[in-house]
């Protein structure tokens, strides 16, 4: 993300979004009411007596509107954010709808009523250059391989394999051999393209086997393996199971997953325990606010981009209020599964720095 002007005063910010996790940081920061600009095209009707009724061109222009819904796709990599036109040359009638069609590397300003230190943070943070982990989760029944996001990880190959059994010795190592190639080839294209740093993770010997064979096959992607942790599954089941158990936290600790992640399992391990330093949905996370009881506020992106003006401006308000007694906020995609987990109770919950015990019968 590069953040080409900001200017608070007047409450813009002007960006370029040049990664697909910058338009989906731009979709969990445009809500509705905000003012969106970039240049956009629209058909214009002709009011020429020869043209045909419904004839009209293409007129690309400076256009803003005022926002009603932002969608994202992250398959084609757009942004679309969609609302009344406030802004637009004397050919394009204000007032009508039209969608702004956000791609990487195009320039866009957001204007905001108020600029909440979350989303500052959120968007400085996605302007500081982070390269993404590629991470082999490998076993002898078959590999996959991710690649980190800012809003979890995207799986780009998944292999089911059938060896030999280990009384064919001799046909389950030639088959073991054409595995590791395979597997090898696949993460040496993905590889290629910007060098990411390599997690090796999977369940009993076959990840060292494959490890010695990079070795052997490819110096430069052995080169490239920054940790290699064991896990009880392969695939992406081996995949999830090292982020919710915080191995790869030597390799990405920079990474928001894994501390999306890893405040999720303490939220989950307090509750397991019982314990009052853990509580979770609105009413409850405001009280211990106003106790001053939260050291971590953890809240879902949906539930912030989800929210009506209202709601949202009552978020916010809790946000800065335990800011402003040091507390962390950790605002946690719903794109993986630390996300599902924190919507599963409510969309958000904290960690407290003391023990609050609630009333049980109206946590039902």
């Amino acid at each position: 993300m590069k953040i080409v002007e900001k200017n608070l005063h007047q409450g813009f910010l002007k960006v370029v979004p040049d990664t697909p996790d910058d338009l989906w940081h731009l979709y969990n920061v445009i809500y509705k009411g905000d003012e969106a600009y970039a240049y956009s095209s629209r058909a214009i009707k002709s009011d020429t007596a020869t043209s045909r009724p419904k004839s009209g061109e293409r007129v690309s222009a400076f256009m803003g509107v005022k926002v009603e819904s932002v969608s994202w796709d992250k398959f084609l990599g757009k942004l679309r954010v969609h609302g009344l036109i406030i802004h637009a040359p004397d050919i394009i009638p204000t007032g009508a709808h039209h969608t702004l069609a956000i791609a990487l590397n195009q320039q866009m300003t957001v204007v905001k009523k108020d600029w909440p230190k979350h989303i500052l943070d959120r968007l400085t943070k996605a302007s500081e250059i982070e390269k993404p982990l590629l991470i082999i989760s490998i076993d002898d029944e078959g590999f996959a391989i991710a690649e980190t996001k800012q809003y979890g990880y995207e799986t780009r190959v998944e292999q089911r394999i059938r060896l030999p059994g280990k009384q064919d010795a001799d046909k389950r190592v030639e088959a073991t051999k054409g595995y590791f190639r395979l597997a090898l080839d696949s993460l040496h294209k993905l590889w290629a393209v910007n060098h990411n740093p390599i997690v090796v993770i999977g369940a009993g010997y076959v990840k060292n086997d494959f490890i010695n064979y990079l070795q052997d096959e490819s110096k430069e992607l052995s080169k490239a393996i920054v940790d290699v942790k064991s896990v009880n599954n392969g695939g992406t089941a081996g995949i999830d199971e090292a982020l919710r158990s915080g191995v790869l936290l030597k390799a990405a600790h920079e990474l928001r997953i894994v501390n999306e992640t890893n405040s999720m399992e303490e939220v989950m391990k307090r509750l397991g325990k019982g314990e009052g330093t853990v509580t979770y949905g609105l009413e409850p996370v405001e009280n211990a606010a106003n106790m001053g009881a939260i050291e971590k506020l953890i809240i879902a992106d949906t539930t912030l981009r989800d929210a009506d003006e209202a709601q949202r401006l009552k978020l916010e308000e809790l946000m800065r209020a335990v800011e402003k007694r040091q507390a962390a906020i950790t605002v946690v995609s719903t794109e993986h599964e630390a996300g599902f987990k924190l919507l599963s109770l409510g969309g958000i919950a904290a960690l407290l720095r003391f023990p609050i015990y609630r009333d049980t019968a109206s946590q039902s």
